[in-house]
């Protein structure tokens, strides 16, 4: 097949050589013409008579205006999460059922899932009068539970995380002769998500120098980028992924897909351990660069879709938009036309709030600080006067020694980090102790909600766990511990996802802590030890 179109794009070289401000992966662009071709004559017949529109929706392009204006860029967003189940995933499982057969769809259909490749199969299988069964792990949102079953579908609760969901659905589906529906390592599924990319150079006119796609299992990203460079060989295609669960980045580092050993759940919808087979097959020939981007980052990226379009996105679904602007913030001079897919909004409402305490600091507008002043009359008075007339987010403070007081305090900030190390340069000046906690997560969730008292507590641990969300976890944990284990402080806030965070302190002595360890690997739980967190020793810790 011969390419359709071939626009130039603008100048982008400068744009893409090394920066050692940028710790991600550079791909190879080393991919033989042969093998690309190889790919469009496979994949481009199928997408080019993909019909999905009796049930999907041609989503709008929109630009974000105060977005582009801060970069630099002309910035427009694919609204993926006005689709009906508010996510992409509708366009990959329709597709794949569209392509069964008679005696296929007879036997009925059966995945796995903990939201949006649910509600999209649901969805595409009562359009076609299919059976489907749904396998959710047990940690998924009652929420999302919900709107699966609203769909008509069944579902079958199963499972601590995705994997484990997985494997029970492919064994159901041996079990009772269903066709497993794969959420993105499948030809038919990246056929869907492929016709993203047609809709939106077809409703754009102008030529897009860059499209930035979001990356879980992969599925969006190798559809879009195999439409991509098939009508415009000249267009940079970067693949984004969360920090915290970046298996394709990992597969291009490994020359093949690996299994992560742990991964984050802050953007679930992305949150997968192994990249597929054959995403990773496309993606490697076809993407020009992967980039991560942290929790923050992704809650700030949350705040710009908000102010420029008025959506509440997901975490997953504003990935693309968060390694967008990381790109060009840490690319300056580049210019022209860039795109990304807002891809879901399947948001709980109990998210928000914790969401909005993170976009602060992902956008540099606001500096948490640990500081320690004199505990005498005008000391606190003095601290007051060198913050001046700047903008107090949060103030914390109780007395705890006679000779020191700890304050924790949130600035807002107009200069972003700037601003901020002129804040800790002057405080210093005036003879202040500060410690930066901006990106300290035990300050950031929990400290800062439980200043007011220090102990002194002997052999106490402690460690930072995520639970998952669900009944009988905080049981199964106390139940391992051993009887003469004392809980010495305990601190859990419900931001709305999966997964729990708690802030733990257990006093173990020392001959135990063999056992100890040991019960720490049972538990199945992520955790980390937190013993020398300054956060903690500073207003909670030891005098």
């Amino acid at each position: 097949m011969e390419s359709e179109v071939d626009d130039p794009p603008v100048d982008i070289a400068r744009c893409h050589g090394d920066d050692s401000r940028m710790s991600n992966t550079a791909i190879s662009t080393a991919a033989s013409a042969e093998s690309r071709r190889a790919l469009f004559d496979e994949y481009m017949p199928r997408v080019m008579q993909c019909r999905l529109e009796d049930l999907v929706l041609e989503t709008p392009v929109q630009e974000m205006p105060a977005l582009s204006e801060r970069l630099g860029m002309r910035v427009l967003v694919k609204r993926e999460d006005l689709q009906p189940v508010f996510s992409f995933k509708l366009r990959g499982a329709y597709a794949k059922l569209q392509s069964l057969s008679d005696a296929e769809r007879q036997r009925g259909v059966i995945c796995a899932s903990a939201g949006n490749h649910a509600q999209g199969v649901a969805l595409a299988a009562r359009h076609l009068g299919i059976d489907a069964v749904v396998v959710m792990p047990n940690i998924t949102p009652e929420i999302k539970i919900n709107a699966v079953r609203k769909l008509g579908a069944t579902v079958v609760i199963q499972g601590d995380d995705f994997d484990d969901s997985s494997g029970h659905a492919q064994r159901m589906a041996e079990q009772q002769d269903r066709v497993f529906i794969h959420p993105y390592d499948d030809p038919q599924v990246i056929t869907g998500q492929a016709t993203i990319a047609l809709e939106l150079f077809r409703q754009n006119h102008a030529p897009i120098d860059y499209l930035f796609v979001c990356i879980g299992g992969g599925g969006l990203a190798a559809g879009m980028a195999l439409v991509s460079k098939y009508l415009h060989p000249g267009i940079k295609v970067i693949g984004v992924e969360a920090e915290e669960s970046a298996s394709m980045k990992a597969a291009f580092e490994a020359g093949k897909p690996v299994t992560l050993p742990e991964i984050g759940h802050f953007a679930e919808g992305v949150a997968v351990k192994r990249t597929g087979d054959l995403t990773y097959r496309i993606c490697a020939q076809l993407l020009d660069e992967i980039i991560t981007v942290d929790n923050d980052e992704l809650c700030a990226a949350i705040q710009d879709v908000y102010e420029d379009t008025r959506a509440i996105a997901e975490p997953a679904g504003v990935l693309a938009i968060a390694g967008l602007k990381k790109f060009f913030t840490e690319r300056p001079g580049c210019e022209g036309n860039a795109a990304a897919v807002l891809s879901g909004a399947n948001v709980n409402f109990a998210r928000l709030r914790h969401i909005a305490e993170r976009a602060a600091v992902g956008e540099e507008q606001e500096a948490l600080l640990g500081v320690t002043i004199p505990e005498q009359p005008g000391s606190f008075l003095s601290f007051c006067e060198t913050v001046g007339m700047r903008g107090i987010t949060e103030f914390n403070y109780r007395i705890a020694d006679r000779a020191e007081a700890h304050i924790f305090v949130g600035i807002a900030l107009k200069k972003g980090l700037t601003e901020k190390h002129e804040i800790i340069a002057e405080l210093r000046e005036h003879g202040f102790e500060v410690t930066d906690l901006s990106s300290n997560d035990m300050a950031r969730l929990h400290i800062r909600h439980m200043v007011g008292g220090r102990a002194d507590v002997d052999n106490e641990r402690i460690l930072r766990f995520e639970f998952p969300e669900r009944p009988g976890a905080l049981l199964r944990f106390l139940r391992g511990m051993k009887s003469d284990w004392n809980i010495s402080l305990f601190h859990y806030r419900n931001y709305g996802s999966e997964y729990g965070r708690v802030l733990l302190g257990i006093q173990v002595p020392s001959e135990d802590d063999d056992r100890f360890a040991e019960f720490l690997r049972s538990t199945g739980y992520s955790y980390k030890a937190e013993d020398d967190n300054p956060a903690f020793n500073m207003f909670v810790g030891p005098r």
